[in-house]
């Protein structure tokens, strides 16, 4: 017997989103084009290949990218000047620092040292304050917009379920956990919120009507730990050994996709799941911040 659950194609969804902004960049007509800054600190492989994939989204949409590249070793100050000349730069609209950097405990200064107006991750304390109050006029962080528009596909009412996050970071869990409990047709969820020092995990899981995983902890997720029927969201990406493959290395989420797929109703694969839906939600905000800041009315509909 096969897979039950219906696998929701995120390169699919996220090319619908771009066919969006598309539309509104044809309005723009010869004027300055909105600009992205990107912020890496250091050498680490897989966020440059994300700088990459940013970069080639950006291009297709005529979105300017603007590189900015610090050594390993940059200190505090070398960082806050980076990110200052750009808050005052008027051509630059959205500026992304690539998480994680290097020194791990600068994330929380350098993400609120973004202006607020051109914060497209929406990691700074002013737009993540907005969202706990329920103030949409803000940025919303980029996986967890993603995740929710990926619940929106599949038509089911978010409103009265039991969503369960594994996962408590700024970045995933604790932003989705506000958008899910936000009053609205697209939330009003129950939102339970489980990390790596919860006990008795599974008895979570097997009440959810929803369950987003972002742990980073491969194949954690078993069709044991699941409400039969559940909506399944792999935020999880590590890269395991894998001899088969000839980078020695394979993608692998935290769930158990061939265990899971025949009890989950819809799932999302690693790759191609969540993550094109995230860079997608980076070129909308871009767009959102050039809207903001420019005073231009793109004349193509909302995304």
């Amino acid at each position: 017997m096969g897979p039950r659950a219906q696998i929701i194609d995120g390169k699919k969804l996220a090319e619908a989103l771009y066919r969006e902004l598309r539309l509104k960049m044809q309005g723009l007509e010869g004027n300055p084009p909105p600009a992205l800054a990107l912020v890496c600190v250091g050498e680490h492989p897989e966020s440059r290949i994300y700088l990459r994939q940013k970069r080639k989204a950006a291009e297709s949409l005529g979105i300017r990218i603007q590189p900015e590249l610090l050594p390993a070793e940059a200190g505090r100050e070398e960082i806050f000047a980076t990110i200052d000349r750009l808050n005052m730069d008027s051509a630059v609209h959205g500026i992304l620092v690539q998480s994680p950097l290097p020194r791990r405990s600068l994330e929380v200064e350098v993400f609120n040292r973004v202006a607020a107006e051109k914060d497209v991750d929406g990691f700074g304390a002013l737009n993540l304050g907005k969202l706990c109050q329920g103030d949409f006029s803000g940025f919303w962080p980029c996986t967890p917009a993603g995740v929710h528009r990926i619940l929106r596909s599949t038509g089911i009412p978010i409103q009265g379920k039991h969503a369960v996050i594994l996962g408590r970071s700024l970045i995933v869990g604790k932003p989705l956990g506000l958008i899910l409990l936000q009053r609205g047709p697209w939330a009003d969820a129950t939102v339970s919120l489980g990390h790596s020092k919860s006990q008795n995990l599974a008895e979570f899981t097997r009440q959810a009507d929803i369950l987003v995983s972002a742990m980073g902890q491969p194949a954690r997720i078993k069709a044991s730990m699941l409400k039969p029927g559940a909506i399944v969201i792999d935020v999880g990406l590590t890269r395991v050994p894998d001899p088969g493959q000839a980078s020695g290395h394979r993608l692998q989420g935290d769930v158990d996709f061939d265990e899971v797929a025949p009890v989950a109703s819809f799932l999302t694969p690693v790759p191609g799941g969540v993550g094109p839906m995230t860079i997608a939600e980076l070129m909308a905000n871009t767009l959102k911040a050039y809207e903001r800041q420019t005073g231009w009315v793109f004349p193509f509909g909302g995304t």
